[in-house]
């Protein structure tokens, strides 16, 4: 049977990528075309769940506090309880250091506003606002689907880029974790893939091989 046109432009992208002391992630780019992103409502900003997951380590931080704040403890990379929250917006070079290091935020529903109001000038250009949780509820699930996430955001701009896997995932995790983006994204457009021109996938550093 002959393999899939993603698998393999996938299987040449990993091929064409030199060999580095370090994993690189592998990258998909997606041009749109005859969309309007000067119209907010046009913009794409929605969480994915890959098939695959994204072949490394995701960080997720938890606002909260009481039974919230225990139950993330062992699941969570950062806790933050109320208390924290005022001398972290304070510090703005460790907010920025926290919101840099950080791929995804958990927060308590109740402290959404204030966390919109010390952390939003932060977090919100970095389209890491905080997806909000029920008090006291058990986080664990919220972040297992987290950390095989990844966020798709085009801001104003046609062309971007998503992490689809990492050069040492097979060619068939990478291309499973593709066709779910492409498809979801098709799904957020007016005449879904007719508003794609062309995608292509890429380690960070090597040569890009066509998909669509």
């Amino acid at each position: 049977m002959a393999e899939k046109p993603t698998v393999m432009a996938v299987q040449k992208a990993l091929e064409g990528a030199k060999k580095r002391n370090f994993t690189e992630t592998v990258e998909l780019a997606i041009n749109l075309k005859d969309v309007d992103l000067a119209i907010p409502k046009n913009r794409i900003q929605e969480d994915i769940i890959l098939p695959n997951g994204r072949g490394k380590r995701i960080s997720i931080c938890v606002i909260g506090g009481g039974e919230l704040a225990l139950k993330a403890k062992d699941v969570a990379d950062l806790v933050i309880t109320p208390d924290e929250l005022g001398a972290i917006a304070d510090d703005k070079k460790q907010a920025k250091r926290i919101a840099n290091s950080t791929d995804y935020f958990v927060a308590e529903a109740p402290l959404m506003a204030v966390v919109g109001k010390r952390l939003g000038t932060v977090l919100g250009p970095r389209g890491k606002m905080p997806k909000p949780i029920p008090p006291g509820a058990d986080p664990s699930g919220m972040i297992d689907n987290l950390r095989r996430s990844v966020t798709v955001r085009t801001k104003d701009r046609k062309t971007f880029h998503v992490p689809v896997g990492t050069a040492n995932m097979s060619a068939e995790e990478i291309a499973d974790n593709v066709e779910v983006i492409l498809k979801r994204v098709s799904l957020r457009l007016e005449k879904g893939m007719a508003n794609v021109a062309s995608a292509y996938v890429k380690t960070s550093m090597g040569p890009a091989e066509k998909i669509l």
